[in-house]
């Protein structure tokens, strides 16, 4: 592999980003209250207080409502109704039964952040192994963690894109914009699609390169370039 060795480093660099970036999204709220796939603005905004309602892979946080400045977070589960949460929150906001079965439906595809993240680093570490056959498995896991994160990014859309087109369509205050975690899992997805190319030439090259080593050695005959024996005085 030393012949595609610095592309070969390039696609597993990428896997690894794709890992830690799909990590981010995991421990989006209510682990990490600040980081959200969906950020509601309440706008209601006072003196050092920004109140909002942040959306994650495995639930929500209520953040600055109250004089103490306390958040209010949901625990971590697979599946929650996010349309329930701005009703609760935002006034003037209505969301049809098919909106908000369909949001909290896709919530719980969310499990699949996590998966996606497994994947990712199990074909970062096939990737480390470097070797024609590691790096042939390197690219199939790659190319079903792209297909497992792409799933995930369209099912995130659609529910919290249903959730951001209330808000801001309805006549409040309050601005709904999307969060880093959106944007992290977007890029993931594009990593592991880049790489999934990058390892699978450089596995086909690499086996290129030795075929055609091989022939040489072959066509090569025996003696063929080795130094003629001096023949001595007596």
């Amino acid at each position: 592999m030393r012949q595609t060795g610095f592309f070969h480093h390039i696609g597993t660099f990428l896997l690894l980003a794709a890992t830690v970036l799909l990590i981010i999204t995991d421990i989006s709220a209510p682990v990490v209250n600040g980081i959200s796939m969906l950020r509601v603005d309440l706008g209601v905004a006072s003196s050092n207080r920004y109140p909002s309602i942040t959306f994650g892979t495995f639930g929500y946080c209520v953040r600055d409502t109250t004089a103490s400045g306390q958040d209010f977070c949901s625990d971590s589960h697979v599946g929650y109704n996010p349309v329930s949460v701005v009703e609760q929150n935002v006034r003037n906001v209505d969301f049809s039964d098919a909106a908000t079965d369909t949001s909290k439906a896709l919530t719980r595809v969310m499990i699949l952040h996590p998966i996606a993240t497994g994947l990712a680093f199990i074909a970062f570490l096939l990737a480390l192994g470097a070797g024609v056959v590691g790096s042939l498995l390197a690219s199939l896991v790659s190319l079903l963690t792209f297909v497992v994160t792409l799933v995930a990014l369209i099912c995130d859309f659609v529910a919290f894109g249903i959730v951001k087109g209330e808000v801001n369509n309805a006549n409040t205050a309050s601005r709904a914009v999307w969060g880093a975690a959106s944007w992290t899992i977007l890029v993931s997805a594009i990593c592991s699609f880049l790489a999934t190319f990058i390892v699978f030439f450089t596995c086909c090259s690499a086996r290129l390169h030795r075929r055609r080593e091989a022939r040489v050695h072959k066509d090569v005959p025996d003696g063929y370039g080795a130094p003629a024996r001096r023949r001595r005085w007596w």
